[in-house]
C-alpha cells in the first residue's frame, strides 16, 4: 500500500519538475520547497559524485526535496544509421571545429548503480524514475531507508506497471511537457490527450496518488488537474527563465522570442522524443534523425554545447512545453503561488 504523502509537508499543490542538463538547481529545488511546494535535482547526465554534492547542498536547509534518475531503458541504434546521421551533422560540427565520433558509444547507463548506492546510503525523501521501471526489489530498498518512490509514467497501462513496481506515486505526464518524454515506448509516442483527462484515466487504473505534468502554465491548468483527482501539479517549462534555473541565457531569451512560435516533438538532438522550440536543427534533421537513445545523446552533446556558448539558438535542444510563452523572468516562489492562486 502506498504511505503517506503528508511526510512531505508540502501545503502549496504545485511542485517542480526536475529538468536535467542544468535547469534544476539547488537553488530552484529550495526555492520551491521554501514556498510550500517541492522540487526535484535532476539525477541524470550527473556523475554520483556530483549529485552528492548537489544533495548536501540542499539537505543543509532541512527541506523536503526529491531526486529523479534515470532508470535504464536503451533504444538500440544500428551501427550504420548511426554513422549516416553523425555524416550529416557534421557540417554543422565544422562550424565550430568539431569532429563528431563516428561509432556508437559504449552502452552507458547513467552510473545507474553508482547513484541508487548513494541514495541508499543518505536516503533522501523522495525519489522519481523516468524513462524506465526500477526493479521491484529497488524500489523496496529505497522504501526501507526512508525514502517515498515516485514513477514517471505517461499512460494508464504505464501506471499500472508501475503500480506493480510498489511504487508510492504516480507523476503522470501529458505530451504537452517540454522535453523528453517519459514513455516507457519511445518508438511510440503517447497518444495525444489534455492533462486532466489523462490524470483521470490513470486515477481509474490504479488507487496511487498522482502528481500532475505537462503543460501547467496558469493557475487554470493547476486547478484542472487537481480538480481530474491530482494531489498536486508539478511546473517544469514555466520555471526554465526564473532567477533560479540553471538554464542558459540563451535558452531563457528563446522562450521570450516571437521568432519562435511553436514546440514540436522531436528525436533529431538525442534520439529519444523530446519537446521543443521548433528551429533549424529540428527542420533540417529530424527526418532523417533514428532512434537511438542515448548514442545520438552523446553524438550532438559537444555540438549543442559550442552551439549554447555561441548563443546559436538554431542549433540548441530548446526543450520547451506548449505553455512556454507564460515562463516568466522572475523568482521561481512568485512563479509557484501564481500557479496555485485561486486554490
Amino acid at each position: 500500500m502506498p504511505r503517506d504523502l503528508s511526510s512531505l509537508k508540502t501545503p502549496l499543490p504545485v511542485w517542480a519538475a526536475p529538468m536535467a542538463g542544468g535547469p534544476s538547481t539547488p537553488a530552484l529545488v529550495k526555492a520551491a520547497a521554501r514556498a510550500g511546494g517541492i522540487g526535484f535535482l535532476a539525477g541524470g547526465y550527473k556523475t554520483p559524485h556530483d549529485l552528492a554534492a548537489q544533495i548536501a547542498q540542499v539537505r543543509d536547509d532541512g527541506l523536503p526535496f526529491g531526486v529523479n534518475l534515470f532508470a535504464p531503458n536503451p533504444v538500440p541504434i544500428a551501427a550504420d544509421h548511426y554513422r549516416a546521421y553523425a555524416r550529416a551533422l557534421q557540417k554543422e560540427a565544422d562550424r565550430y571545429g568539431l569532429t563528431l565520433p563516428t561509432e556508437p558509444p559504449a552502452e552507458d547507463d547513467d552510473a545507474w548503480t553508482g547513484k541508487l548506492d548513494l541514495l541508499l546510503a543518505n536516503p533522501v525523501p523522495l525519489v522519481s524514475f523516468t524513462f524506465g521501471l526500477p526493479a521491484p526489489d529497488t524500489v523496496r530498498a529505497l522504501q526501507e531507508a526512508g525514502t517515498l518512490v515516485a514513477q514517471t509514467v505517461t499512460s494508464p497501462a504505464e501506471a499500472l506497471a508501475a503500480a506493480n513496481t510498489g511504487a508510492d506515486l504516480l507523476i503522470v505526464q501529458a505530451p504537452a511537457a517540454g522535453g523528453h518524454s517519459a514513455t516507457l515506448t519511445p518508438d511510440r509516442l503517447p497518444r495525444p490527450i489534455p492533462l486532466p483527462d489523462l490524470v483521470s484515466d490513470v486515477r481509474h487504473t490504479t488507487h496511487l496518488p498522482v502528481i500532475a505534468a505537462g503543460g501547467i502554465a496558469t493557475a487554470a491548468d493547476t486547478a484542472a488537474a487537481l480538480k481530474a483527482g491530482a494531489h498536486a501539479a508539478m511546473a517544469g517549462t514555466a520555471l526554465l527563465r526564473t532567477h533560479e534555473s540553471g538554464a542558459s541565457a540563451a535558452h531563457k531569451a528563446a522562450l521570450g522570442d516571437p521568432a519562435f512560435t511553436t514546440t514540436v516533438t522531436t528525436r533529431a538532438f538525442t534520439g529519444r522524443p523530446a519537446r521543443a522550440l521548433r528551429n533549424r536543427f529540428i527542420d533540417d534533421y529530424e527526418s532523417i534523425a533514428p532512434l537511438g537513445y542515448p548514442a545520438l545523446h552523446h553524438l550532438t552533446s559537444a555540438l549543442r554545447k559550442a552551439a549554447t556558448a555561441a548563443n546559436d539558438t538554431g542549433l540548441i535542444h530548446l526543450w520547451a512545453g506548449t505553455g512556454y510563452r507564460h515562463a516568466r523572468s522572475e523568482p521561481a516562489a512568485q512563479t509557484l503561488t501564481r500557479l496555485a492562486a485561486g486554490l
